[in-house]
């Protein structure tokens, strides 16, 4: 049988055939032995030849220096990946809203421009209203701190000790000392390391470039996502190019439900915690309801970290104990909203990303690559648990596999 040559142009390499004899059955002759005569089946081996030919341990070797050189040139070029990763994150996530404005007959640069404007527009606005809301509650919960420890010492201690018949005592003299040496510090931080000239012109130079390329990178993947992915798959050789198709179905369904159901998540837990604080009376609620909802993507940490800032601002501001306890109602209350509601609806328990893996993705790739490390934690979180998935589905296929028994 002869090969196709646009087969084998496409796998760079002639396909591999095995012929696979059938003995006639016993007791026939004539035209029915001629009907049960020896059949030839083409199997047909996907990939260059070079690799066919390849041992297992060989091919694990390989896989691994891919890997492990592929690791090193991200770590390497980590700086310049930034803006690019970002991009292409944020491009993908707007992917299906372009595809729809174009449905309608929009031109996908109008879409493009139109999302890249939305999205910068509230980002911009997030930053100049997070960010000084933050810095100055950081800063005042730094001066009122040596106010609260003495009210800890002298009320909340033995308040405590009457209720419960306890002899619980602190010296806090010296923690106290130490806030109040290092208070101007902690709200002097961002002017410290803004009137360095060497560090402040790095990070203002960084930031500068990032804004700049980040839309433009973000216009032309909007723009031309349709050709990305016909050029990707047209890349791939025709004999893998189902599997490599089916692989990145399973991706894309484990990034999107991930991504844009935390997305949802987000939002809406920012916008309970901004009121529901709003209305227990805390004078921070917008930079603690954003950053609780925001960071809510990080499982565990993100909550602890805005119900942290959340105590602290209610200590500090308030004296009687019925609006602090209001505070930490309303978090555990949004606690509850998200582990019971929010996250198991809009994004489901079908995904497969545990939280401990979440938080280990995102720690390790944050150690190895930066800040692109935490950007490429999820993609190469999902893209390995569908690796898996499929290596389980194969292991299983070849157990359940009959064996045919020997010839007579």
């Amino acid at each position: 049988m002869a090969a196709d040559p646009k087969m084998s142009k496409e796998n760079f390499s002639p396909p591999v055939q095995v012929a696979l004899l059938t003995p006639p059955q016993a007791g026939l002759d004539g035209a029915d032995a001629m009907a049960t005569a020896p059949s030839v089946v083409t199997v047909t081996a996907s990939g260059p030849r070079w690799w066919v030919d390849l041992t297992p341990t060989l091919r694990a070797l390989v896989i691994a220096g891919i890997l492990i050189a592929l690791g090193y040139l991200i770590g390497a070029l980590a700086p310049v990946l930034t803006p690019f990763m970002a991009g292409a994150i944020l491009s993908y996530i707007a992917a299906p809203i372009v595809a729809w404005l174009a449905a309608r007959r929009m031109p996908r640069a109008a879409g493009a421009v139109l999302i890249v404007l939305t999205m910068g527009a509230l980002i911009a606005g997030l930053v100049l209203v997070v960010v000084p809301l933050v810095s100055h509650e950081i800063s005042q919960i730094a001066r009122k701190m040596p106010e609260l420890i003495t009210r800890a010492q002298t009320e909340w201690l033995p308040w405590v000790n009457n209720r419960l018949g306890t002899t619980i005592a602190f010296d806090l003299t010296q923690l106290k000392s130490l806030v109040q040496e290092n208070a101007g510090t902690v709200g002097n931080l961002s002017a410290e390391l803004a009137g360095s000239l060497k560090l402040g012109g790095q990070m203002l130079l960084g930031v500068l470039v990032n804004a700049i390329l980040l839309p433009v990178v973000m216009f032309y993947l909007l723009r031309d996502w349709p050709t990305l992915i016909d050029g990707i798959d047209h890349l791939v050789p025709r004999s893998a190019r189902q599997m490599v198709r089916n692989l990145a179905r399973e991706i894309d369904a484990v990034l999107s439900e991930f991504l844009r159901g935390q997305g949802l998540v987000m939002l809406a837990l920012a916008t309970y915690y901004c009121t529901a604080l709003k209305l227990a009376g805390l004078q921070f609620w917008l930079p603690v309801g954003l950053v609780t909802g925001l960071l809510v993507f990080i499982p565990y940490i993100g909550f602890g970290m805005g119900l942290l800032l959340g105590m602290l601002a209610a200590l500090t501001q308030f004296s009687t104990p019925g609006p602090i306890i209001a505070v930490a109602v309303m978090f555990a209350v949004g606690q509850i909203l998200e582990g019971f509601a929010l996250t198991p609806y809009l994004v489901g328990d079908r995904i497969g990303l545990h939280p401990l893996a979440v938080i280990f993705a995102l720690m390790a790739f944050g150690q190895l690559f930066g800040f692109v490390g935490v950007l490429l934690a999820l993609p190469a979180s999902a893209a390995l648990l569908v690796a898996l998935r499929a290596m389980h589905r194969s292991l299983a296929a070849a157990e359940n596999t009959p064996v045919a028994p020997p010839a007579a």
